[in-house]
């Protein structure tokens, strides 16, 4: 009887556990696309880079920016120098 109620048990939370991780990756997959870079720069201040190895071409900026080719790819229009950075500050 032990044994069978533990696995009932241990079933439970195997399929209850992949429902709620299938569902935190699917929202994980759709990054935000931010209106203007004022709200970006709300979140992330030194803006959204595509990749670490991109520099500033627009000059000297006071913060470093947030790295994610997702986010930067749904926001790449704010990016108006084209250098892989946008809305760096």
């Amino acid at each position: 009887m032990k044994k069978i109620l533990s696995v009932i048990i241990s079933a439970g939370l195997v399929i209850g556990l992949s429902f709620g991780y299938a569902n935190k990756t699917e929202a994980a997959a759709k990054p935000k696309v931010y209106k203007n870079c004022t709200e970006i720069n709300k979140v992330y201040k030194g803006g959204i880079a595509k990749s670490s190895k991109v520099k500033n071409k627009g000059g000297k900026t006071k913060y470093k920016p947030f790295v994610s080719k997702a986010l930067y790819d749904a926001n790449r229009s704010k990016d108006r120098d084209k250098d892989g950075i946008a809305c760096e500050r």
